[in-house]
């Protein structure tokens, strides 16, 4: 088999895309599985109840080619967590952190990534490991672990581990670091100045403790760094993906980007071109929201792959990392045994952990 032929048949495992409805609708099944799409991403109106949710996820990972799929959300806590009736309402980022014990924040994430792996998640976008050094930033604030990497980086340690021992992948975001903004990516493109040694010695720092505690998943942000590039915002930009992320930190692991349906993407490229510069640069997989964009960013990237645009060993060598880490972390695989989850989403046990934190907070 030639290499052009094998980074085709490789193209769908960079994907990870949403979908629309409570169910999987044919033509959502049939292009799962006829691109041998890499995973999907959950929202809120993809979630009725943890039952419902478990139902949805036996469902997609039955149209998986090989492999299971990654199926991921954002459930960070506090406004940022999809899954919210039935299961264990989780406190913000900044409430756990001060309580200031990473004995403390271990136990929650653990929660969090036991109720996840009980309903057949097996990817969760967090922790935030931007450092909130901004008061005005619209988009992190209480999201964050605090405002120095101290703090974020003893947190973000305790709350990768807790994932981990439960078999959810963490991935941490947004590097290199989005607490310094003072725009939402969603709406815009944000526009960093800090100095590249100032980045290292803070934004960097939380980043890296979390590799060395074994993350294996770190996202993009749709951010201007321009002490890095002055060009183009990180999820496309070598400089930051390449020669920081890769060669300075040594990170070889998965690089995920931000969606890239997002503002700060789509109103400075075109939907053609955004996948094939975000591979270019570094990212393994690339997520978008909605089945209908990915399906225009997978054809993309076919496009660019037959143009020689994209080389086919780029393809290979990130679809290799994630089906490498599929292996080492997604098997054996086993159907969720639906009648089994409510007894481990939403417990009393889980929740009288998270009541003993808001009453000692009130304290």
């Amino acid at each position: 088999m030639s290499l052009l032929v094998e980074a085709r048949q490789a193209v769908g495992e960079l994907f990870i895309m949403g979908f629309h409805g409570l169910e999987l609708e044919e033509q959502t099944s049939n292009f799962i599985s006829q691109a041998g799409i890499g995973g999907v991403i959950l929202f809120s109106p993809n979630y009725e109840s943890p039952a419902q949710v478990a139902e949805l996820i036996n469902q997609i990972q039955e149209f998986r080619i090989g492999n299971p799929l990654w199926v991921s959300v954002d459930h960070e806590g506090g406004r940022i967590q999809r899954f919210k009736k039935g299961f264990t309402k989780i406190p913000e980022a900044a409430a756990i952190s001060a309580y200031d014990s990473p004995k403390l924040a271990f136990e929650i994430a653990d929660i969090m990534a036991k109720e996840l792996k009980a309903v057949g998640i097996n990817v969760n976008y967090a922790p935030v490991v931007d450092i909130n050094t901004n008061s005005k930033n619209p988009i992190i604030g209480n999201r964050a672990f605090g405002n120095n990497e101290e703090q974020v980086s003893k947190m973000t340690s305790a709350i990768v581990r807790g994932h981990l021992v439960n078999q959810v992948q963490p991935c941490i975001k947004h590097f290199p670091g989005h607490g310094d903004t003072s725009v939402d990516s969603h709406l815009a493109l944000p526009k960093v100045d800090t100095p590249l040694e100032t980045l290292k010695n803070r934004e960097f720092v939380p980043f890296v403790k979390a590799f060395k505690s074994r993350c294996s998943m770190v996202m993009t942000a749709h951010v201007l760094c321009t002490q890095i590039d002055s060009e183009r915002p990180a999820t496309l930009s070598s400089r930051v993906l390449q020669e920081v992320l890769r060669n300075e930190l040594r990170y070889s692991k998965l690089i995920i980007s931000d969606d890239l349906e997002m503002k700060a993407i789509t109103d400075h490229y075109g939907a053609e071109i955004a996948p094939v510069m975000a591979l270019q640069a570094g990212c393994d997989l690339l997520i978008y929201k909605t089945e209908a964009r990915a399906r225009q960013g997978y054809e993309a990237v076919m496009k660019a792959l037959e143009s020689g645009e994209l080389a086919p060993e780029m393809i290979l060598e990130s679809a290799q990392r994630s089906r490498a880490l599929k292996k080492e972390s997604l098997f054996p695989y086993d159907p969720v045994i639906v009648t089994e989850v409510t007894q481990k989403v939403g417990t009393q046990v889980h929740q009288a952990v998270i009541q003993k934190l808001i009453e000692s907070q009130k304290n």
